[in-house]
């Protein structure tokens, strides 16, 4: 059989699909059930009936920061920066946008009345990002004066409304620059009635970053991935080996949490005497990959071309998921991060 190519994982949408805004209400979300091959409409609020006690959802806790600032450059000109992630001694690195960059060692003046020094290009993003100092603390800064950073295909500004819906329920450690989407559907009471149901909870952290909406444009061989932090922690991996011996299943909420955990299982022991795995990853999963604890994923829809969607195929198999897409086009569902979502079944079960 020939092995994917980049066409396999394109497809037509009509523009009136993408998702501008969220549904009023966070589980009133559409989940088409693709586990098999017969496709369901479903409603999020569903998701209880579709899972059983003993089963492990697998969220992603990080919290995504107001990233996107503006401001000027000494000369005057604008400036826009998308803080890619704050680094341990506070300096910040960042996306730049600018007619011209500025030179190391100019002090840009920044919206809110703080400054930013640039302290020239970040090396080990091969010198496309830039690291700068904030005259001040990096997080509350942004928290202060920044602006929620909404995908490139959502095309409102930012508002109140953003700041509370792009962001999860039970967002905890600060450090991405998009959500987690497919665990925007979850609220309280959708939480409560799995609780109802006896399935079990855990968390990863990973911090994404503005690398995930770009799609890949060569050759798929030979595409580099980004790297993003990660900790799955010895809590999870310990629940996780209990859900497994005890017959459950580990349902991955999204494909932030997938790459977590399957980055942690080329290192970590999966028994009670687990410990964490945390640090940097670059995965990059397509179709032959070998899942290792993951039995069910929920995801939103995801861009064509992009590595989530080859992801995606990787885990349920490239037919059943075009087939996925095919119908969400037809049944009118809406797509990207404020849109709907579907619950997938790995191939192999």
């Amino acid at each position: 059989m020939p092995a994917p190519s980049l066409a396999d994982y394109d497809f037509a949408l009509p523009p009136e699909l993408i998702a501008q805004h969220p549904a009023p209400e966070r589980s009133a979300s559409r989940l088409l059930d693709a586990r098999d091959d017969a496709l369901a409409d479903r409603v999020f609020a569903d998701l209880p009936q579709l899972l059983r006690s003993g089963d492990l959802l697998v969220f992603n806790d990080t919290r995504v920061i107001k990233a996107r600032l503006y401001g000027a450059k000494p000369s005057g000109g604008a400036i826009e920066l998308l803080v890619e992630r704050v680094l341990p001694d506070g300096d910040v690195v960042a996306h730049m946008r600018a007619s011209r960059k500025p030179a190391a060692g100019s002090v840009l003046r920044m919206e809110g009345g703080f400054d930013a020094e640039l302290r020239g290009r970040w090396p080990d993003a091969h010198g496309a990002l830039f690291r700068l100092r904030f005259s001040g603390d990096a997080y509350a800064l942004m928290e202060r004066h920044g602006h929620v950073p909404l995908p490139p295909y959502i095309r409102h500004a930012d508002d109140a409304s953003d700041a509370r819906r792009y962001q999860t329920v039970f967002a905890r450690v600060p450090g991405s620059v998009a959500a987690p989407t497919a665990a925007l559907h979850f609220d309280a009471p959708l939480l409560d009635a799995l609780d109802a149901r006896g399935v079990q909870r855990a968390s990863v952290t990973l911090h994404v970053g503005a690398g995930t909406f770009q799609p890949v444009k060569g050759d798929i061989a030979t595409h580099t991935m980004h790297s993003e932090r990660y900790e799955v922690p010895a809590a999870t991996l310990r629940a996780i080996a209990r859900a497994r011996a005890a017959g459950g299943r580990v349902i991955a909420v999204g494909t932030t949490t997938v790459r977590s955990l399957e980055s942690a299982a080329l290192h970590a022991r999966l028994d009670e005497t687990a410990e964490a795995v945390r640090g940097e990853t670059s995965i990059f999963i397509t179709p032959g990959h070998r899942f290792q604890w993951i039995d069910l994923l929920l995801t939103n829809f995801h861009l064509p071309r992009s590595t989530l969607l080859m992801l995606v195929a990787a885990f349920s198999g490239l037919p059943r998921v075009q087939a996925a897409y095919r119908h969400a086009i037809d049944a009118r569902y809406r797509f990207f991060s404020y849109g709907d979502a579907m619950l997938l079944q790995r191939a192999d079960a």
